[in-house]
Protein backbone atom coordinates (compact mmCIF):
# COMPACT_ATOMS: atom_id res chain seq x y z
CA UNK A 1 0.00 0.00 0.00
CA UNK A 2 1.36 3.39 -0.87
CA UNK A 3 0.74 6.44 1.07
CA UNK A 4 -0.52 9.73 -0.09
CA UNK A 5 -0.70 13.11 1.79
CA UNK A 6 -4.35 15.30 2.27
CA UNK A 7 -3.92 18.80 3.35
CA UNK A 8 -6.85 20.00 4.72
CA UNK A 9 -7.53 23.50 7.01
CA UNK A 10 -9.90 22.87 10.29
CA UNK A 11 -10.85 25.72 13.08
CA UNK A 12 -8.10 24.83 15.65
CA UNK A 13 -10.49 24.78 17.98
CA UNK A 14 -12.32 21.84 16.12
CA UNK A 15 -8.92 20.17 15.90
CA UNK A 16 -8.36 20.20 19.02
CA UNK A 17 -11.46 19.20 20.67
CA UNK A 18 -11.72 16.02 18.08
CA UNK A 19 -7.88 15.44 18.71
CA UNK A 20 -8.92 14.59 22.53
CA UNK A 21 -11.85 12.81 21.98
CA UNK A 22 -9.56 10.94 19.76
CA UNK A 23 -7.36 10.34 22.08
CA UNK A 24 -9.63 9.29 24.63
CA UNK A 25 -10.97 6.46 22.21
CA UNK A 26 -7.01 5.40 21.33
CA UNK A 27 -7.05 6.75 18.15
CA UNK A 28 -4.60 9.10 16.48
CA UNK A 29 -6.35 12.04 14.42
CA UNK A 30 -5.00 10.02 10.58
CA UNK A 31 -6.59 6.58 11.72
CA UNK A 32 -9.68 8.66 12.98
CA UNK A 33 -9.27 10.10 9.09
CA UNK A 34 -8.79 7.31 7.59
CA UNK A 35 -11.89 5.17 9.03
CA UNK A 36 -14.01 8.29 8.18
CA UNK A 37 -12.35 7.39 4.33
CA UNK A 38 -12.99 4.04 4.43
CA UNK A 39 -16.42 3.94 6.20
CA UNK A 40 -16.85 6.42 3.18
CA UNK A 41 -15.80 4.22 0.51
CA UNK A 42 -18.32 1.07 2.15
CA UNK A 43 -21.32 2.83 2.28
CA UNK A 44 -20.76 4.87 -0.99
CA UNK A 45 -21.28 7.79 0.81
CA UNK A 46 -21.37 9.96 3.88
CA UNK A 47 -21.04 6.84 6.90
CA UNK A 48 -24.00 9.35 8.44
CA UNK A 49 -27.25 10.81 8.10
CA UNK A 50 -26.91 13.94 6.07
CA UNK A 51 -29.54 16.12 5.70
CA UNK A 52 -31.69 19.10 7.27
CA UNK A 53 -34.60 18.50 9.92
CA UNK A 54 -37.31 19.99 8.49
CA UNK A 55 -40.14 17.76 10.18
CA UNK A 56 -42.87 16.98 7.78
CA UNK A 57 -46.70 18.38 7.62
CA UNK A 58 -47.92 15.40 10.10
CA UNK A 59 -44.92 16.32 12.61
CA UNK A 60 -45.48 20.27 12.16
CA UNK A 61 -49.49 19.66 13.23
CA UNK A 62 -48.54 17.41 16.20
CA UNK A 63 -46.10 19.87 17.35
CA UNK A 64 -48.76 23.43 16.81
CA UNK A 65 -51.19 21.03 18.30
CA UNK A 66 -48.57 19.91 21.17
CA UNK A 67 -47.99 23.80 22.00
CA UNK A 68 -51.59 24.81 22.04
CA UNK A 69 -52.31 21.97 24.96
CA UNK A 70 -54.88 19.90 21.69
CA UNK A 71 -55.23 16.29 22.31
CA UNK A 72 -52.54 15.94 24.15
CA UNK A 73 -54.37 12.93 25.84
CA UNK A 74 -56.89 10.22 25.00
CA UNK A 75 -58.86 8.42 27.83
CA UNK A 76 -60.43 4.95 27.09
CA UNK A 77 -63.04 3.41 28.45
CA UNK A 78 -61.42 0.15 29.12
CA UNK A 79 -57.62 -1.63 28.65
CA UNK A 80 -59.82 -3.08 25.76
CA UNK A 81 -60.64 -0.06 24.02
CA UNK A 82 -56.94 1.32 24.29
CA UNK A 83 -55.80 -1.65 23.01
CA UNK A 84 -58.11 -1.75 19.55
CA UNK A 85 -56.81 2.01 19.30
CA UNK A 86 -53.25 0.69 19.27
CA UNK A 87 -53.89 -2.06 17.14
CA UNK A 88 -52.78 -4.36 19.53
Amino acid sequence: MSNANVNIRVDKSVKDQAKKIFSELGIDMTTAINIFLKQTIREHGFPFDLRLKIPNEKTVQAIKDAENGIELSKTFGSPKEMFNELGI
